[in-house]
């Protein structure tokens, strides 16, 4: 059960919650829909997850009942809302939620968390780095530019420290359906919101061709510059990114990215292959356009001539 600190105070809990979330803690897919906006406008792409008081005093009691929490989260609640959930998301193990009574509105917002990969974090310890840099890029992977709820794969290292170095850190757990089903592989991500050096995403696949185009468009880039603050496209995962192994065998996602001499510690995504629309397959997509060419921008086939 929630614990209410009263009225006009911030009220946070620690709750169990059904079994309905077991499927994501098992096969980790969660859908995708933060906005970019989101992330932009609450801060996250400075200092937002810094300055609200989470990284020092945790995800938990401390840390949401804290004043500048609740300023934080005021100064936009609806944004602020969304970017919660998905924290808990990335950050929360499956079956706990985590609850938090806006002092000012008196509403009780409930995050629902699935991924756990910041244990130590979610459970009101302060923010390591490694906890920081694999919420970041968890949340990047769940941004979406258009808004949309997208099914991914998430795939990676956790924010846990190597418990026997140079063993590999421990990572999400995966199983062969998911990859069979989530067979297109998409992008990497990686950056620290909480310090204001953003997020980076690259390509995990050759860029799309220009009959090409995807809802995934600020991860899986096409050959034209992608706008998706504050995501930063950078190009190819293989040129920042060391694949994971076990032994001598390739795992599917990347251990560690390094970019401008920094090394970080980044989420890998999967999508479905019927998320990458092709001009002429018959359908014309929200990322298709009218016109008399073959491509995603001018695709005859599918949206017709324009008017």
């Amino acid at each position: 059960m929630g614990l209410a600190l009263g009225a006009g105070a911030c009220g946070v809990g620690v709750e169990p919650v059904g079994e309905e979330l077991g499927h994501l803690r098992h096969s980790q897919v969660t859908a995708n829909g933060l906005s970019t906006n989101g992330l932009s406008t609450n801060g996250l792409s400075t200092n937002g997850l810094s300055t609200n008081g989470l990284s020092t005093n945790g995800l938990s009691t401390n840390g949401l009942s804290t004043n500048g929490f609740a300023t934080w989260f005021n100064q936009d609640p609806v944004n602020a809302d969304a970017v919660m959930s998905y924290v808990v998301t990335c950050a929360v193990q499956a079956g706990v939620a985590r609850t938090f009574t806006n002092p000012v509105t008196g509403i009780t917002h409930m995050w629902l968390g699935a991924l756990g990969l910041a244990t130590a974090w979610a459970d009101g310890a302060p923010a390591t780095d490694l906890e920081k840099e694999v919420v970041s890029a968890c949340l990047a992977a769940h941004a979406n530019k258009y808004g949309l709820h997208v099914p991914i794969s998430v795939l990676g290292p956790t924010g846990a420290a190597a418990t026997t170095p140079p063993a590999s850190p421990p990572a999400i757990p995966y199983t062969s359906q998911e990859l069979a089903t989530y067979s297109e592989t998409e992008a990497c991500y990686f950056g620290n919101l909480f310090d204001g050096t953003g997020v980076f995403a690259a390509n995990d696949q050759a860029y799309l061709s220009a009959d090409k185009s995807t809802p995934r468009t600020c991860g899986l880039a096409s050959g034209t510059a992608q706008n998706c603050p504050p995501i930063t496209h950078v190009g190819m995962c293989a040129t920042y990114c060391q694949r994971a192994f076990s032994g001598s065998t390739p795992l599917p996602y990347y251990e560690s990215c390094t970019y401008n001499g920094r090394p970080y510690r980044p989420i890998t995504a999967r999508i479905r292959p019927q998320e990458i629309y092709r001009c002429g397959d018959g359908t014309c997509q929200f990322t298709e356009r009218c016109g008399t060419g073959t491509t995603a921008l001018s695709c005859r086939a599918d949206c017709g001539t324009c008017p």
